[in-house]
């Protein structure tokens, strides 16, 4: 059979060599669509917050700047469960600690349905967020792990495309729920599928064998899955995961280590812009076209154009990437989204609302993607012994962005209305320009990517 790697008797097996320059399986292509729709699962209840606010606002008659506590909590949590996440995964696993952030994430926002006043569901979608921040950098890490080096980046980018899928859909499943069933109910449903899909996993999911390389005590599941993904490993006796520390796990302090700070700093910056400008549509964008005066169910598709947008253009970055590097198409995709957010204050709102709703498309397309080809470049830039936890990490620092959002988007609103609202998406975009540009450890262009050192 051509495409099994076989090893003589007491030979070593580099397992990242075997899977970077391997064929693609069909347990790498179950795991992939695995991780992916536990992204969905993760953008879905992630956004629910932001597609509901108008209506419990509306229900309760209270002001919007009383939800920013809300969302700061949610926001927090999920800073604090990114970077736990990712401590815990490169100790203990990836798919352990992916179940374990889908089963709290799912199991709280069903809790939300039951919360009497705006206090509990701010305590309530603190804990949500934990589990939606730790379920990301898991399961983008377990998939980098799984997929050759040649198709990661489109992987691991497609896969991450699923968060902004996973709010598209909770927006159009806003748009059948809340006008007849209430809010309440959007939550019930919002947090059940996620628990029964954690279930799944259990019996369906797959660790990485990179992750599991390290791990001697469990070499013979190693030899088993490695032997379903087409490598003869009968023989081997000593399982390698490329080149690694000596260290035993890996460290936060690993990551500004080994001329990595210069690195790690500018991209900790790129994602906490990012994620301010992100993170001020996903939890603010609704609630900002009502007080224009459009319509709720239009400004709910507001959202939905945006995460669609995003969709599209992560594809589409992903293929730029592959073809270029990272460098120039991540730079470029920044730039525009300053662009196409200033551009929007040219638009009169309720006069123009569909074109307005197209442009916020056309913003979501450069935005959105650029944060799913962030977490490649995470994978590029570190080696597995801290891959999740630098996947994490620069999510954590990124999550302070999104928390800061949950106060200044109202706040911006309640300022300047659309125009000050745009400008903070704009603004922050600029940022995340400079920034790009200086990372050293991009993806080099496709015809040097077998070169590259993942």
């Amino acid at each position: 059979m051509s495409d099994v790697t076989t090893q003589p008797l007491s030979a070593n097996f580099d397992v990242s060599r075997a899977i970077d320059d391997g064929v693609i399986t069909n347990v790498q292509k179950m795991a992939y669509l695995l991780a992916a729709l536990a992204i969905v699962m993760d953008g879905f209840d992630g956004q629910m917050i932001g597609y509901a606010i108008p209506a419990i606002i509306k229900e309760w008659g209270i002001a919007r700047s009383a939800f920013s506590f809300a969302v700061a909590t949610g926001l927090m949590g999920m800073a604090i469960g990114s970077l736990s996440a990712g401590v815990l995964s490169d100790r203990f696993g990836r798919k352990p600690v992916l179940i374990a952030s889908i089963l709290l994430f799912g199991s709280a926002t069903v809790t939300i349905g039951l919360a009497p006043d705006v206090t509990a569901i701010a305590i309530i979608r603190f804990f949500a967020g934990l589990g939606i921040g730790a379920a990301l950098p898991a399961a983008t890490t377990l998939t980098a792990e799984f997929i050759p080096l040649r198709t990661r980046t489109m992987a691991v980018i497609t896969a991450c495309v699923c968060y902004p899928l996973g709010g598209m859909l909770a927006g159009l499943a806003a748009g059948q729920i809340l006008p007849v069933f209430g809010w309440r109910v959007f939550f019930y449903i919002g947090g059940s599928l996620p628990i029964i899909y954690a279930l799944i996993l259990i019996l369906t999911l797959n660790e990485s064998p990179k992750y599991l390389a390290r791990q001697s005590a469990r070499w013979e599941e190693l030899r088993k899955l490695l032997t379903r993904m087409a490598h003869d490993v009968e023989k081997v006796r000593e399982f390698t995961e490329g080149l690694i520390d000596n260290a035993k796990r890996g460290s936060i302090g690993d990551l500004f280590r080994h001329g990595r700070a210069f690195d790690t700093s500018w991209l900790w910056i790129t994602f906490f812009v990012t994620q301010l400008s992100i993170y001020t549509a996903f939890s603010w964008l609704p609630t900002m076209l009502t007080t224009e005066g459009v319509s709720p169910a239009l400004a709910g598709m507001g959202l939905t154009a945006y995460n669609l947008g995003g969709v599209i253009g992560a594809v589409l970055c992903a293929m730029a990437i592959n073809q270029f590097g990272s460098r120039g198409p991540m730079v470029f995709w920044a730039a525009m989204s300053a662009v196409t957010a200033f551009a929007l204050k040219a638009i009169d709102i309720t006069g123009a609302t569909e074109t307005f709703l197209w442009g916020l498309g056309l913003h979501g397309l450069f935005v959105t993607a650029l944060q799913c080809a962030m977490f490649t470049l995470c994978a590029h830039i570190y080696p597995t012994l801290i891959r999740t936890t630098g996947a994490a990490s620069a999510m954590a620092f990124g999550r302070l962005g999104a928390f800061t959002s949950s106060f200044a988007g109202a706040a911006m609103i309640s300022a300047g209305g659309a125009s000050a609202y745009l400008n903070l998406l704009g603004g922050s975009m600029l940022v995340a320009v400079v920034s790009l540009a200086l990372i050293r450890a991009h993806i080099g262009p496709k015809e040097s990517a077998d070169q590259a050192e993942i």
